[in-house]
């Protein structure tokens, strides 16, 4: 009984914090956990953009070479004021690595899933020619009541006209 128990929380399909689809190939999610990695296994992922600044731990690092997922690990602080911004040139390097299919299917993620992720999908968003309200929108579906003006306006300032032609 304890066994057969056993193997059905191996088999359950348990998705990150905040997990969601952003488009074919893309998803985004907080950082996952060894409950995750059974249902991020399932999503076949060649290559994860991790935003967060700390290094995995080796049971994420074992998965990613079991299941030969590339790590992108382009750890940045969170835009919280008023001394830290969000580089853009290392969401510019994320954007590029999100751009290529030879990545897809791709996770991005950070501690939660709601700021450095909405930043990296609200430059995507804008690229994509998507309004401003509809960008700042999806970010605060996702960030709740945690939006951050910084973030926002990072977004809006972005400059994607470097990044045109490389959409699908």
């Amino acid at each position: 009984m304890e066994e057969q128990q056993s193997q059905q929380l191996d088999e359950l399909l348990i998705p990150p914090l905040n997990f969601a689809v952003v488009d074919r190939g893309i998803y985004r999610s907080g950082y996952p956990n060894i409950t995750n990695l059974p249902f991020l296994g399932k999503r076949r992922l060649k290559s994860i953009i991790c935003l967060c600044p700390e290094l995995y731990p080796d049971y994420i690092l074992e998965f990613l070479r079991k299941n030969e997922i590339t790590l992108f690990h382009l750890g940045i602080d969170g835009n919280k004021e008023p001394f830290v911004d969000i580089p853009e040139d290392v969401i510019r390097l994320a954007l590029k690595n999100l751009l290529d299919p030879g990545n897809h299917p791709v996770l991005i993620h950070c501690n939660k899933g709601k700021h450095r992720t909405g930043c990296l999908v609200g430059c995507l968003r804008k690229l994509q020619r998507w309004s401003l309200t509809a960008i700042f929108d999806e970010y605060r579906r996702f960030a709740g009541t945690k939006v951050r003006m910084l973030d926002q306006q990072f977004m809006e300032l972005f400059d994607v006209s470097s990044f045109r032609g490389l959409t699908r």
